[in-house]
Parts: C-alpha cells; sequence; structure tokens
C-alpha cells in the first residue's frame, strides 16, 4: 500500500521536516499498561520494521513508555534510521517504581528527559519533542512558560529541532506563541471528543499539525451504533472508519495509531482508501454530543 498518495503528505510550518498524514504510535510496544518490555520483542521489532517497509516515516514514542522500552525497541529495530524517517517524542512525565505517572517538567528534569531519549534512541539531535502537560483527566490551565522555555533552551542548544505540545488548552497554546514556536499539538480527539473543534480550525488556518491521540475513545473504545452502522456500509472496521473521519475531519491532522500486531497495523493503513459519502459523514458527525460540536461545522 502505497500511503503517500492515499493519505497525503504534511509539511511542519517553517520546517524541513515532512511525514505522511498516517504515522505511527509506539507506545503499545511496551507491556501492560505501558509498562515494563513487550511479550514478544520479535513481534515489536516486526511491527516497527513493516510500518517503515509499508512507508510511515513518522513514529510518535517517548522514554517514558516502558519506560524506556519503546525507545530501545525503536533503536534496535530501525537504527541507523531511513532518510526522512522523523521521530516525535514526548517529555514532561515520568514513571515511578509502580508505575504510576507524574509530572516532571522542571528545567533539570526536562534536560535529562531530552537525554535519556536521545541516549535510548542513539540520536543527536530529537526530530520533534511535545511537552506533555495536564494529567490523566485532560489538559489544566496552568502556565507552561517556564517548562517551554527551558525546552527551548534545549532547541537553541541543537538538541531538538522542533517544538511541540501535548494534552493542552487552546489558552495554553495563545501562552506559547510569545515563547517558542509550535509546529504540532498533540490532544484527545475523536468521533465522540470534539472539544477541540476551535483549536483544531485554528491550528489548520496557521498550517499547524494536529495529532489526536485515542481515535476510538480511549482505553474503552467507543460504543457506538452510527460507527457500526457506517462501518458495516463501508465494509470496514470501526478503528478504519474512525481513522478516516479523522484524516477527513481537516487537512493538518496527522494520525499515529498504535498496535503491537502487524495485521492490525496494515488494517489500520486501509482507512486511507476509505471515501465517506456525505449521508454517512453526517452520522457519524452525530455521535459528539451536540454540546461538544459548533452546528456550522458538521458538514466538515
Amino acid at each position: 500500500m502505497d500511503i503517500t498518495t492515499t493519505g497525503g503528505t504534511f509539511t511542519f510550518p517553517e520546517s524541513s521536516l515532512t511525514v505522511n498524514r498516517i504515522g505511527y504510535g509506539a507506545m503499545q510496544l511496551a507491556g501492560p499498561h505501558v509498562w515494563g518490555p513487550p511479550r514478544n520483542e520479535a513481534a515489536a521489532l516486526a511491527v516497527l520494521r513493516e510500518a517503515v517497509k509499508l512507508g510511515i516515516n513518522h513514529i510518535d514514542t517517548s522514554d517514558f513508555y516502558g519506560p524506556h522500552v519503546t525507545n530501545q525497541l525503536i533503536r534496535k529495530a530501525l537504527h541507523p534510521y531511513p532518510k526522512g524517517l522523523v521521530i516525535v517524542t514526548k517529555i514532561g512525565f515520568l514513571r515511578g517504581k509502580d508505575s504510576s505517572w507524574y509530572p516532571a517538567a522542571s528545567a533539570a528534569e526536562l534536560e535529562a528527559a531530552v537525554h535519556s531519549n536521545l541516549r535510548n534512541l542513539s540520536l543527536e539531535t530529537l526530530d520533534i519533542v511535545n511537552l506533555r502537560l495536564g494529567g490523566a483527566a485532560g489538559p489544566n490551565e496552568s502556565s507552561l512558560r517556564e517548562p517551554l522555555t527551558a525546552l527551548a533552551a534545549l532547541q537553541k542548544q541543537g538538541l531538538v529541532r522542533e517544538i511541540g505540545l501535548s494534552n493542552i488548552s487552546r489558552m495554553q497554546f495563545e501562552e506559547s506563541r510569545s515563547v517558542a514556536r509550535i509546529v504540532c499539538v498533540q490532544n484527545q480527539y475523536n468521533l465522540a471528543h470534539r472539544h477541540d473543534d476551535a483549536l483544531l480550525d485554528e491550528l489548520a488556518r496557521e498550517g499547524i499539525a494536529y495529532v489526536p491521540y485515542f481515535p476510538l475513545g480511549g482505553f474503552t473504545p467507543l460504543q457506538s451504533s452510527a460507527l457500526d452502522k457506517a462501518a458495516a456500509a463501508l465494509q470496514a472496521t470501526p478503528m478504519q472508519v474512525a481513522l478516516a473521519w479523522l484524516l477527513q475531519r481537516s487537512p493538518n491532522i496527522l494520525l499515529i495509531p498504535g498496535t503491537s500486531s502487524v495485521e492490525h497495523l496494515r488494517d489500520n493503513l486501509k482507512a486511507a482508501k476509505l471515501q465517506m459519502p456525505g449521508e454517512i459523514l453526517k452520522e457519524l458527525n452525530s455521535i459528539a454530543p451536540r454540546s461538544q460540536t459548533d452546528p456550522r461545522r458538521l458538514s466538515t
């Protein structure tokens, strides 16, 4: 499958980095609860190699996955990296010995995280680093000025090429403008979770990438008769339909569906070929609670 032509490409603003719109999220390569080694390392390495073989050139990861596990698997599977491969990582959290997640966004912690990602990926410069904020419940409205300033300083040192933000509010994005140039935002967004409609449209106007996570609802997959009906009509899976809806929603959306299975990886890529008639699109747009959506955008 040629995902370059079926899914299209995206070039990050004021950057030489261009990626195919369907990428790969490496989080599921770690063990249960994103902790420890994979159940089957050979299978994990096979997924990464197959992803690149199929044309994926955008891999999303973090050194707090495992921790260290996914980055080390990426290095083992793909290093030396093929030309054009863009590896995007996240910093701002760490893992406790009990597998808990906790914020780690001081200047010293962010610097250590950048060096940890560089070491485990065997890189001299990280392509894109997302500053992860907020918590499990979503974004908060705390100031990001201090941690973003620290990350921008690491960028000036040449350790980071581009900067993104993850799990942020629209207010935090506006605050970021006076601190650093942002090339992407990674937030929760899908058919049923459309709180970011306005932010997504703003980023699209400015050519900034929007990277949704949890495309099928999160750790508890979305249960929707409208989604099931659309999947049946299109002879596709619910995940393929959810991914295709995101691709059609806006040209600045980049997808990073994750899987530990080569078969599921191939299935996910088929979403790029799905064409949804207007009637099906209307039904899919009705899944989100009306309070989340702008009625003027229901045709998108």
